[in-house]
């Protein structure tokens, strides 16, 4: 991240925050992908992770902060001026590659990719839903930050982040989290709901400075999500040199025998495991605070669960536990009760994307080619302000881009190999305004919402591993288009009875209809745009 040395203090974190927003910082940890690893690396560490947790965890995690990073499997994509050979259909109307290099949703870039672009805070409609194990503990909430007697060197910098007010969760999870004796908590809420910020407060807030040894510990999954939660922590603590922050991250080393003095260590379960079991660098009985964040992205994470595990038996029985996830599934919650004794739970729910007021349509094709055809139809008879076309694998979306590209078509690509700089690049000129065709995979299924997008064309229709029709993506792809409360278009390209047998599944589970579209009658697609 820096080349500053691994011991060194708060100053440099703080430096670096106040330099760069966190979309820069990105771009400066070069999250390249090491493509001779690609394949094989992932499966062989995972194998040897649930192997041997206490060891380092797998190349995809984290990395040195003093040194360059080496790849994740962040992102990546074919450019939008190539124009990939066509792939090949098969009898059922399905490509040949389409099993091979299918992009499935990976919620550790998707977690991610959020808390990048979500710099400020999302507004949200939804109810606070409060649950207490024991109905005697105290509840509160507040509407300022003044409201929760911070350190006033705590509230500078709270304010220095840019945070006026409270947000919805933090009204009522901060007064939970920095009360006395110590509550746990397991909340729930979509990224840029200010969940991080209000662990990171309560983090700061729990730390006493004179005791050099560590006494707050926050696991995050994958290197580069402990990289943006210690970015907050250093920005919060601008005015609090005397606390210690560190990263527990692959590639930073700690010498035999050595004693930690850094008062909160942000990092991976398997860094934290070393250095606390393995080496005995700190004591874990004396760590008065726990953050698991991004639960839901840790349990997806082979190995990880076991050894979040690990670390929290060493932990005393009076250490307050903090728990935090962006869904809200059976097994995250079973996980989470497992670790987090006697919680207040605080769930925020994600706004509900609905199909209301989208017009949804399918295309009967015969192959590829027509399902091109079908596109250009459409954006020879309608306006189109901006267009999401979702592909089911990389090549498909490479040779769509590039037939688009050649017709004279504004056209980016997202999928599945950029670096984490380059798709918010790509994100950002969509935005703008400066492409107005997105191709892409189902790496952006779900969470990004651009006002101008009219139309969502499903060039490939949703399937889960199985292949069977994958409802809760469709759902998270049309939702692409109708935000804001306007209106929106779905088209649907089908090219087989298979595919049309997933059409049918999804508009039954919906129940709501989706209209045969003529694609070679103009006055049938000029009725759809009006």
């Amino acid at each position: 991240m820096s080349d500053a040395p691994a011991t060194a203090g708060s100053e440099n974190w703080i430096k670096k925050a106040e330099d760069q927003e966190i979309s820069t910082l990105v771009n400066e940890l070069s999250i390249e992908k090491e493509k001779d690893k690609s394949e094989a690396a992932p499966a062989e560490a995972a194998k040897e992770e649930t192997a041997k947790p206490e060891e380092n965890p797998p190349p995809a995690e984290p990395v040195p902060a003093s040194v360059e990073p080496p790849a994740t499997t962040i992102a990546a994509a074919v450019s939008s001026a190539g124009t990939p050979s066509e792939p090949a259909a098969s009898e059922n109307g399905e490509t040949a590659s389409s099993t091979e290099d299918a992009e499935a949703f990976n919620p550790a870039d998707a977690s991610l990719l959020m808390k990048i672009i979500r710099k400020g805070l999302v507004e949200s409609r939804q109810d606070i839903e409060v649950q207490r194990k024991n109905p005697m503990s105290p509840l509160y909430s507040v509407k300022t930050f003044e409201a929760l007697h911070l350190k006033p060197e705590l509230l500078q910098g709270v304010y220095a982040m840019g945070f006026n007010a409270p947000s919805k969760i933090q009204e009522t999870a901060l007064p939970t989290l920095l009360a006395e004796p110590p509550q746990n908590m397991i909340a729930q809420s979509q990224s840029g709901t200010g969940k991080t910020a209000a662990f990171v407060l309560a983090m700061l807030s729990r730390v006493n400075p004179a005791k050099n040894y560590p006494q707050v510990i926050c696991l995050s999954p994958t290197y580069e999500l402990a990289i943006q939660t210690g970015e907050v922590a250093a920005k919060m603590a601008k005015f609090c040199p005397e606390i210690k922050l560190r990263y527990a991250v692959r590639g930073e080393e700690i010498s035999k025998g050595s004693k930690l003095t850094d008062h909160i260590i942000i990092g991976t379960p398997g860094k934290l495991l070393d250095w606390g079991i393995k080496f005995r660098a700190f004591d874990l009985k004396k760590i008065s605070v726990f953050v698991l964040d991004e639960a839901d992205v840790m349990i997806a994470t082979q190995g990880h669960q076991d050894q979040c595990i690990r670390i929290h038996k060493q932990l005393s029985s009076s250490c307050q536990m903090m728990f935090f996830s962006a869904t809200y599934e059976r097994e995250v919650m079973e996980f989470a009760e497992y670790i987090v004794p006697n919680p207040i739970v605080i769930r925020l729910a994600r706004e509900q994307e609905s199909l209301d007021n989208i017009k949804q349509y399918y295309v009967k094709c015969r192959n590829q080619d027509e399902k091109y055809q079908a596109i250009s139809n459409i954006y020879g008879v309608i306006t189109v302000g901006q267009a999401i076309i979702f592909c089911h694998t990389r090549k498909t979306a490479g040779w769509l881009s590039g037939k688009m590209s050649q017709d004279g078509h504004s056209v980016a690509v997202l999928s599945g190999d950029l670096t984490v700089e380059q798709r918010l690049m790509v994100l950002d000129r969509f935005r703008a305004g400066m492409e107005k065709v997105l191709i892409t995979t189902n790496v952006l299924s779900r969470g990004i919402d651009v006002e101008q997008v009219t139309i969502v064309v499903n060039f490939d229709l949703p399937t889960d591993q199985q292949g069977r029709a994958d409802c809760e993506t469709y759902l998270h792809r049309i939702g692409r288009t109708g935000r804001f409360g306007k209106n929106g278009i779905a088209i649907n390209l089908v090219d087989s009875d298979r595919s049309m047998a997933i059409c049918r599944a999804i508009e039954s589970h919906f129940k709501k209809r989706i209209h045969l579209l003529d694609a070679e009658n103009s006055d049938e697609i000029e009725k759809i745009g009006s």
